[in-house]
């Protein structure tokens, strides 16, 4: 259980977002749909926990491990390779802030912000588990490594509070306030 004083705005303010999902009404579904907007970017930093916590695995082991007599962090690929994935993570580290910032402070997500949030945090997890494994060549995917299990509850946050493909369709919905179908 998570505490009310831990929840984005707090717990009445959930409560009260619910209360108005299960009234209904002529909105059908608005006020439950703003309340996954709001609740994405909390789905998006547990994504970005574990892109985060495969990144700093492999960078580990990238400088620990020797192929041909040097450190393999030493060949460009694999520090290019980790360059990008921890630029990405700064910037949907970023893009969690604001949406979750909106959230706390009633601003309305007039372009999907919480499902952009949790479109590239989700998609970044699966990423950089994925260059992880990769990195760690054969070891990453036995499970004597934890990226081979981060590899596999990754997936997770593309698929659950609303496939990627959802979030972009919030997404082109909210910039174009048109039914894209």
């Amino acid at each position: 259980r998570v505490p009310g004083h831990c929840l984005l705005g707090g717990k009445e303010k959930l409560d009260a977002r619910l209360a108005r999902a299960r009234e209904g009404g002529p909105a059908k579904g608005q006020a439950a749909m703003a309340t996954f907007e709001v609740s994405r970017p909390t789905v998006a930093a547990q994504a970005l926990g574990i892109a985060r916590a495969a990144y700093e695995y492999a960078l580990e082991y990238a400088g620990e491990r020797e192929a041909f007599g040097r450190p393999i962090i030493e060949n460009q690929s694999i520090a290019f390779a980790l360059a990008d994935i921890r630029t990405e993570i700064e910037a949907v580290r970023l893009l969690i802030w604001q949406a979750a910032w909106m959230a706390r402070n009633d601003r309305t997500f007039d372009a999907g912000q919480g499902s952009m949030s949790k479109l590239r945090a989700g998609e970044l997890a699966v990423a950089a588990t994925e260059k992880a494994v990769q990195i760690l060549g054969g070891a990453g995917y036995s499970r004597e490594h934890p990226v081979e299990r981060m590899y596999r509850d990754a997936k997770i946050y593309t698929i659950f509070e609303g496939t990627s493909e959802i979030q972009r369709l919030v997404i082109a919905r909210a910039i174009s306030g048109r039914q894209i179908r």
